[in-house]
């Protein structure tokens, strides 16, 4: 510790904390919803957190930031589904429910990839793997998915592929 003479106080310093992962992240905004006391926010959370330890009771393992941001995606995708559902049979209270939810999940996402950056992506990927048409669909978007996972929307990088092996 060092001392400032002039005040007479020690001064501690401490080392530099790693970053949080985004669970603990997520964690810590949990518990700042309970203190704001924002009871929709904090449903929305302990939903995340609750998918995300499903997750890892049922596999065994504990998740890493990228596999919270693939837990996390597949909520968006539920609560977009549920969107479309609720607006089709005209439920508006469920709608509004469902994109509070949805707003607060996006927030956990990485920043996505524009269109163009996907369709770059998925030309690198078709160039390396000597992909020559529809019937290598499924090595290409193997691969497309562990490179892009969280960083995308999946029925982008699809439709993205689907252009790039379709004969001309």
């Amino acid at each position: 510790p060092a001392r400032d003479a002039a005040a007479g106080v020690v001064l501690f310093t401490y080392p530099s904390l790693p970053t949080m992962s985004l669970k603990d992240q997520i964690t810590e905004h949990m518990k700042d919803a309970m203190r704001a006391r924002q009871a929709d926010r904090l449903s929305t959370i302990r939903m995340l957190l609750a998918a995300i330890k499903q997750r890892e009771v049922d596999e065994r393992i504990v998740l890493d930031d990228a596999a919270v941001v693939g837990v996390v995606d597949k909520l968006v995708k539920q609560r977009k589904d549920s969107i479309a559902a609720f607006q089709a049979a005209g439920r508006t209270d469920l709608v509004d429910k469902e994109s509070a939810e949805l707003a607060v999940l996006q927030g956990y996402l990485p920043q996505r990839l524009s269109t163009e950056a996907v369709t770059a992506a998925i030309a690198a990927i078709v160039a390396e793997l000597g992909a020559s048409g529809p019937g290598d669909m499924g090595k290409v978007m193997g691969l497309a998915k562990t490179r892009l996972a969280g960083q995308a929307d999946m029925a982008v990088v699809s439709a993205a592929v689907k252009a790039a092996l379709t004969p001309r």
